[in-house]
């Protein structure tokens, strides 16, 4: 389940804030005078985090893949081998 801290970071890597849950009016946003996204870029960034998210995950798997392919191994065989 995305947090509302990882849309957040997401959004904003290199903004520092505190967040009471997911609730966007909560957030505290720390040396800053406003806001830099908005409660719909807030609320709209959990599908673009997830969809990130998701890619990134397809990526790592794929390269993964990859790997075990070009070295002849299957995912069963390579965990055997690490025990």
């Amino acid at each position: 389940m995305t947090r509302g801290a990882d849309v957040i970071n997401f959004l904003c890597p290199d903004v520092e804030f505190a967040i009471n849950g997911d609730d966007f009016d909560s957030v505290l946003w720390i040396n800053l005078d406003k806001a830099p996204i908005t409660k719909k870029q807030y609320q709209d960034g959990f599908a673009k985090y997830e969809a990130s998210k998701a890619k990134n995950d397809a990526d790592k798997e794929s390269a993964k893949q990859a790997i075990l392919d070009r070295i002849g191994l299957t995912a069963d065989e390579l965990k055997t081998i690490l025990g």
